[in-house]
């Protein structure tokens, strides 16, 4: 789940959308300097990256686009699938110019990021997953249900008592308080259509066979305290890149950037600073981050 942080700076800078293939895709632009693109997960948009942004931004020119079907972006389309979204980034970056660049995923946008970085390695310089399935069964159980069509339309028909259910599950999702209403601004943009056919890709998606694949500097961010994916998916993703960084935050659930979003943004420039000829590391000690993170209250 992913929701759009109202009261953070809204980055004030170009505000546009791109036509694709498949409809009318919105996105964000902030910041001077090398690219850097951000992805948003499941029933989120781009305002999930606001406060990253307005730290990365004086640093990169970040780019938060919303996917088919969710935020600003067109809805239209048949199918939401994984494979759909990396298509999606693929035509994004060839319609703005960008030839190579860092994706930033959270949640379901991290698993997009790595399938474009296998599919497309000509297209990443790094890839960063913030609280991201590397295989679908990882998924809370309540997630997982939500990609059958007949729970998914139960729920749409019963949508405030769906909305009831997340604001009373919100202090163990999010320990940001503004997180309900957060919630219920992406959930207004959904359809039922891209609610169902997205998670339910998700569930079905096992990135494990190919994440050999990936040789480019690769990092992964988990909250212990998520309870929307499985907090220990950074195994999988060492055990298959196994030069990738992991980074833990013991306080922070499914939302570090939210939860801990100086120290978060911190983590992720630090890593996107690091010199991309630098030839990845084998995983140590050092490369596991495991040491308890400050709560920094937003």
């Amino acid at each position: 789940m992913h929701p759009v942080c109202k009261s953070a700076t809204r980055p004030r800078n170009l505000v546009s959308s791109i036509t694709t293939d498949q409809g009318i895709v919105h996105y964000e632009v902030y910041g001077r300097g090398k690219p850097v693109i951000l992805l948003h997960g499941w029933l989120g948009s781009w305002g999930l990256w606001q406060e990253t942004m307005a730290y990365l931004g004086k640093y990169y020119r970040t780019y938060a686009m919303d996917f088919w079907g969710f935020g600003e972006s067109g809805k239209k389309r048949e199918t939401y699938a994984i494979q759909d979204f990396v298509g999606l980034v693929n035509q994004f970056m060839e319609q703005l110019g960008i030839s190579r660049a860092p994706l930033v995923g959270h949640s379901m946008g991290g698993t997009v990021s790595l399938s474009v970085a296998i599919r497309y390695p000509e297209r990443v310089s790094k890839v960063v997953v913030v609280g991201s399935p590397i295989v679908g069964s990882s998924l809370a159980v309540p997630l997982k249900l939500a990609g059958y069509r007949p729970i998914a339309f139960m729920l749409f028909n019963m949508m405030g008592v769906f909305r009831f259910g997340v604001r009373a599950a919100s202090p163990f999702i999010c320990r940001d308080e503004r997180f309900p209403a957060m919630m219920d601004r992406d959930l207004s943009r959904t359809t039922v259509e891209s609610f169902l056919l997205s998670i339910a890709s998700l569930r079905r998606t096992d990135l494990r066979p190919m994440l050999d694949q990936i040789r480019i500097p690769a990092m992964g961010i988990y909250g212990d305290r998520d309870i929307i994916v499985n907090p220990k998916q950074w195994q999988p993703m060492q055990k298959g890149i196994t030069h990738a960084h992991i980074e833990r935050f013991p306080l922070a659930g499914h939302f570090p950037m939210l939860e801990e979003p100086l120290q978060f943004s911190e983590k992720l420039k630090a890593f996107l600073d690091r010199d991309e000829r630098t030839r990845p590391r084998k995983a140590t000690s050092a490369t596991l981050n495991t040491s308890p993170t400050p709560s920094v209250t937003l």
